[in-house]
């Protein structure tokens, strides 16, 4: 367990941090199975901090991961941005969303879907 203060300062960082327009797809894979989770963040620093979070607290970042953050614990994960996108000036929250989830259905392609969450 993590220490209440070393916690606490953890969540002050957390809540400090800056935003951008950079999304992306980013990839967590288990170290121990080789399993990999595709997802996408309309803020992709964000996501890294969170995961990074997530790892110092030992809390999952993913209920997806769930199971295999319990059994093998969080340093057995690690964060990778695999493909960034800039949002354009003109485009909609949504727009930009939905060209993330045409990027990561393009990287999860190329995966088997065995080694997928």
């Amino acid at each position: 367990m993590v220490d209440p203060e070393i916690r606490k300062q953890i969540i002050d960082a957390y809540k400090k941090r800056s935003r951008t327009d950079t999304g992306g797809v980013y990839l967590i894979q288990n170290t121990q199975n080789g399993k990999i989770l595709v997802e996408i963040a309309s803020d992709i620093e964000a996501a890294k901090n969170r995961f990074s979070f997530s790892q110092k607290t030992g809390s999952c970042v993913n209920l997806k991961l769930n199971r295999d953050w319990a059994l093998f614990g969080p340093d057995a994960f690690v964060f990778e941005v695999a493909e960034t996108l800039d949002k354009s000036e003109t485009q909609s929250p949504m727009e930009f969303r939905q060209d993330l989830n045409v990027l990561k259905k393009m990287w999860m392609e190329k995966y088997e879907p065995g080694s997928l969450y």
